[in-house]
């Protein structure tokens, strides 16, 4: 590839992709439509088809190498159940309808097996770091997406054999390939450990040669696979595997994490530039809709597969939407299938419709999140629970990790409280310890006055949510100003927000676990120093900062301008007290 192509890459990344991130598209759109930008279909800056193969391969192999890496044994065996039973249902109910559907189409039944196995992946690279984002990977639709695409990971070894067999290779693989497999079996771990050891005596502290000896690895396999017929890519995946659960593990992680989204970036702009631009204009009605067909069958099928199995609606619904799309290994098996199980106009087109629906899958998620999500909440919701006891002197909002433990308290001394919540699953979970506690949305007036605002002491918001808390705040100033209200603040942001609501007994739940921790590291690194005595002067410093950054909330500039004085002043300060303390004196409060 020319400097100018490399140069345009670049910039076409550097612009496209944090832009498609603001606009909450997500980076993977961005990393295509630079490859298309600078691909031999769109601004034709590189005009040989044989370097964008090169890419390709490179993208793949170095992709599957790192999904490998990440699939511990101890991790799969943990969650066998749902990776097996969900995984399993997942992938037969998409594979079996749309393998049907190829073959109504003309395909035979190996391509046809092919496609549906295909289509029915999703994208790793796009959904995790999604679920990540959203703080979503612990929920109960974030462990069964993380479930369905480790049970996909797994099943990449058997479908890259069997397409190898059966014609996606250059040539058929015979005895030497299982040879090999064999080999690769019984020494692969111990000689890649032996290589890493070897690495760590005489390479100590140097991380890139761990990562050059991961390449080596990866790459290595992959070359040996492919001389005997089978997929390079399954050779990188089965590298990774073998260095998944071994005492290197996590210096190959932290040497090679600089350059995974990198290498991931590599991958999907190597999609976009061989994206047939010229056949999506030729035919956009069939790319289109196979596209949106492949999001919407997959959708469907998901949701109605996870109902059937006894999956309730408020998970069922955005784990749909969520893996509906295309994943980055059909673009693996295409490009294997391509003029053996598929013809290469059958490759193209498929290979542009999962692109397609990568695009389509970041609006999938934003319609969702704002037109299906609350429809169906209004829809599927019951009304808040009835409240038939009499009004108690303190009523918690919100009874999760922090309204919890204000509970335990007040239920310690033995004064009575009226909890609400607005997730059925947390009422649920917590009634099965025998707490009472009502199911409701707090930032609904009728639901506060139910439960008996009018005659509290106090009311304590602890909801998790910050554009629910402060609407709860409002009400709360609006209709109860004489109520005293405690409240819980994610962050510095949450904190002025409420106080700017004349909301002034704010706590931040972080705040005090934190100096607790600041604390303890500073005894283990500076067991000289007066600990109690420093953390007094950086609370006090940071209480002042915050009155002073409230009065200027609203100016953004000044709001900087502020913070970065902050760092200068508070060093003044502890310079100072030292001083004093030095010379005997009382150090001067903040």
């Amino acid at each position: 590839m020319s400097a100018t192509a490399v140069l345009t890459l670049l910039a076409a990344s550097v612009l496209l992709v944090p832009l498609f991130k603001r606009l909450g598209l997500g980076s993977l759109l961005g990393y295509l439509i630079a490859g298309i930008a600078v691909g031999p279909y769109g601004l034709h800056v590189d005009s040989q088809p044989q370097t964008v193969l090169h890419t390709a391969e490179l993208g793949v192999t170095l992709l599957m190498f790192l999904i490998g890496l990440e699939l511990k044994p101890a991790r799969l065996w943990a969650l066998r159940r749902q990776v097996f039973g969900l995984g399993l249902l997942q992938m037969a109910g998409v594979a079996l309808p749309v393998a049907a559907i190829a073959l109504l189409a003309g395909l035979r039944p190996p391509g046809a097996a092919l496609v549906g196995v295909a289509l029915a992946m999703s994208s790793t690279a796009y959904v995790l770091p999604l679920l990540a984002e959203r703080r979503e990977l612990t929920t109960r639709q974030g462990r069964e997406a993380f479930a369905i695409l480790l049970f996909q990971d797994v099943s990449v070894i058997p479908i890259l054999a069997l397409l190898s067999m059966h014609g996606g290779a250059a040539r058929k693989p015979g005895w030497a390939a299982l040879a090999v497999l064999a080999l690769l079996a019984v020494a692969g771990r111990p000689l890649l450990a032996g290589m890493f050891r070897y690495v760590a005596r005489f390479g100590r502290g140097n991380r890139e040669l761990f990562a050059a000896a991961a390449l080596l690895g990866a790459v290595g396999i992959a070359v040996a696979l492919n001389a005997v017929g089978l997929s390079a890519s399954l050779g990188a995946f089965l590298a990774g595997v073998l260095l998944a659960d071994s005492e290197f593990r996590h210096e190959l992680e932290a040497a090679i994490e600089p350059f995974e989204s990198l290498l991931l970036g590599l991958f999907f702009i190597a999609v976009g530039m061989g994206i047939p631009l010229a056949l999506l204009a030729s035919r956009p009605l069939l790319i289109g809709g196979l596209g949106a067909g492949i999001v919407a069958l997959k959708a469907l099928t998901l949701y109605a597969g996870r109902r059937a199995a006894g999956g309730p609606a408020a998970v069922a619904r955005p784990l749909a939407v969520l893996l509906a799309c295309g994943g980055e290994f059909a673009f693996v098996l295409f490009a294997a299938a391509r003029g053996n199980l598929l013809a290469p106009d059958a490759a193209d087109v498929l290979t542009a419709a999962v692109a397609l629906s990568l695009a389509l899958a970041p609006l999938a998620v934003i319609a969702h999140d704002r037109l299906l999500h609350p429809w169906a909440r209004a829809r599927e919701a019951p009304p808040f629970s009835p409240i038939d006891e009499p009004g108690r002197p303190v009523v918690i909002a919100g009874y999760g990790r922090v309204g919890q433990v204000v509970g335990r308290m007040l239920n310690a001394r033995g004064v009575p409280f009226t909890a609400l919540d607005a997730s059925a699953e947390q009422v649920d979970f917590v009634r099965r310890f025998g707490n009472t506690i009502y199911y409701g949305d707090a930032s609904r007036l009728p639901l506060l006055r139910a439960a008996g605002l009018d005659g509290a002491r106090l009311f304590v918001l602890a909801v998790d949510d910050v554009e629910a808390s402060v609407k709860i705040a409002e009400l709360m100033r609006m209709h109860f100003p004489e109520v005293p209200v405690l409240a819980r603040a994610r962050n510095r942001t949450h904190l002025m927000r409420l106080r700017e609501l004349g909301i002034q007994q704010v706590l931040r739940e972080t705040w005090g676990s934190s100096v607790d921790m600041g604390k303890q590291a500073l005894r283990q690194v500076e067991p000289e120093l007066d600990v109690e005595a420093f953390a007094a002067v950086f609370t006090q410093h940071d209480r002042r900062l915050l009155e002073r950054q409230q009065a200027v909330y609203h100016d953004q500039a000044a709001l900087i301008a502020l913070s970065r004085q902050a760092g200068a002043e508070l060093e003044d300060i502890l310079q100072n007290d030292a001083r004093l303390r030095a010379a005997g004196q009382p150090a001067a409060a903040d």
